[in-house]
């Protein structure tokens, strides 16, 4: 931290012998000599111009991609300066989580405005925070469905593999029986759908545009869900939203998604964040934590831990949820965002998404690779050629650019989102096309 300053020699000895210790060996005698460690082996400390340059010389080591074709669950994004510089005040960053709820404000607020702002998003009605990731988000949302007479979830096999995993894991940590409906060409099939659920049925989840891009009829799905009397949870795509229909529109009980996209940088893929929101009658069986607003003592406008449905604030047995860290950090940070971009700024990166991806499947197309799925897509989409897939993303990545997932040996996901740039995509269309020349 900036204003971090280590303690002297001259005050390392003051405060032992406060203590009523002569020495450090004094200090930890109570370890047996046979596990102490006796010397680091530390090489001599450096400059800071010699670490500098030696940190330099170790980042050379890593690959780093020009341009980015790839998403899957983790997008590059324009991140607006502000956030950075917003978030890393040092008042946010070391602010944990609020145990002392009342001196908290800052932090409080901060959720408060979060949740707020993930429910104008998603068009529910009630907001949680500190989930994890939304893979987390996705298998929470599912065992909160769950009750005595209903113990069966149903997830769409067009859903991220690693989230279907996910909520695998969770299901059976919780005793609950997991059922993938098949996709049919590239979409949910209805028709598996309606003979696999049941009264037994807690919920169905699909994703929001799917894991292939594909946007799919959240509506129909929702209907043959709520016929069947289970819950309809949506895994969505933050940024989507602003163009798309709302969760809240199409008449989902719990929304979800991986909020990373929100002014999140990739990362190496974390620390991510997991948003929830749902509708009114199920606040009380959402994990994590709700903030509130309320009046203090003088009428003023205060904040409070509403509903904390966690192992550390409620009995064990009646913990909705084990989540024990705090997202509130990576909360922020979306939320200076969505701030920052404005409605008509975040519909404008959606936008540009869905445009970019349709001119990149154009080009890509003209290159030989032929779209896979007749379905409309947001900013992801998937081809097929006849060359296998390691070639051509072995040409691109060759000229610096980073190419799509690899699905199978002849099929690959690409994405574009609103940093790339026409002469990008032209570029890896250009180099598909000498690959197939070859």
């Amino acid at each position: 931290m900036g204003s971090f300053l280590p303690n002297s020699w001259q005050e390392q000895q003051r405060m032992l012998k406060e203590a009523g210790y002569d020495n450090f060996d004094a200090l930890f005698a109570q370890i047996p000599e046979e596990v102490r460690v006796k010397s680091l082996h530390l090489p001599e400390g450096m400059s800071e111009l010699e670490a500098s340059a030696c940190m330099e010389e170790i980042a050379e080591k890593n690959r780093r991609f020009r341009h980015i074709f790839r998403g899957a669950g983790a997008y590059s994004h324009y991140i607006p300066a502000i956030v950075k510089s917003v978030v890393s005040k040092e008042e946010f960053v070391t602010a944990y989580t609020p145990y002392q709820a009342e001196i908290s404000q800052g932090l409080l607020q901060s959720i408060f405005e979060y949740q707020t702002m993930i429910c104008q998003l998603t068009g529910m009605e009630a907001s949680n925070a500190s989930v994890y990731d939304g893979a987390c988000a996705a298998a929470e949302a599912a065992a909160m469905c769950r009750d005595r007479k209903k113990n069966k979830v149903c997830i769409s096999g067009a859903v991220n593999p690693q989230v279907i995993q996910t909520v695998k894991t969770y299901c059976f940590g919780n005793n609950m029986e997991l059922t993938v409906i098949p996709d049919k060409n590239g979409i949910t099939d209805t028709e598996a759908l309606r003979r696999e659920i049941s009264g037994e049925t807690a919920c169905f989840l699909m994703q929001y545009p799917n894991f292939y891009g594909n946007i799919e009829d959240a509506r129909l799905l929702g209907e043959i869900t709520h016929e069947a009397g289970a819950k309809f949870i949506m895994s969505c795509n933050p940024i989507a939203l602003a163009i798309l229909e709302t969760p809240g529109e199409c008449g989902a009980d719990v929304a979800v998604g991986e909020g990373q996209p929100l002014g999140l940088g990739l990362s190496f893929g974390g620390p991510y964040l997991g948003f929830m929101a749902a509708k009114g009658q199920m606040v009380r069986k959402m994990p994590g934590r709700i903030v509130g607003e309320t009046k203090d003592a003088d009428g003023s406008r205060a904040f409070v831990l509403t509903l904390q449905a966690r192992e550390q604030h409620i009995r064990r047995e009646k913990a909705g949820s084990n989540i024990c860290s705090n997202q509130a950090l990576c909360a922020l940070t979306a939320s200076v965002y969505l701030a920052a971009m404005g409605a008509e700024g975040l519909t404008q990166a959606a936008k540009l998404c869905s445009s970019k991806a349709h001119y990149l499947q154009k080009v890509l197309e003209e290159a030989g690779l032929s779209l896979k799925y007749p379905q409309p897509f947001f900013h992801e989409f998937v081809t097929v050629s006849d060359l296998p897939s390691e070639r051509i993303l072995g040409a691109l990545e060759a000229k610096g650019i980073l190419g799509g997932l690899p699905l199978s040996s002849r099929e690959i996901l690409w994405c574009a989102t609103e940093k790339n740039t026409k002469d990008e995509m032209d570029q890896a269309a250009q180099i598909v096309k000498e690959v197939r020349k070859q």
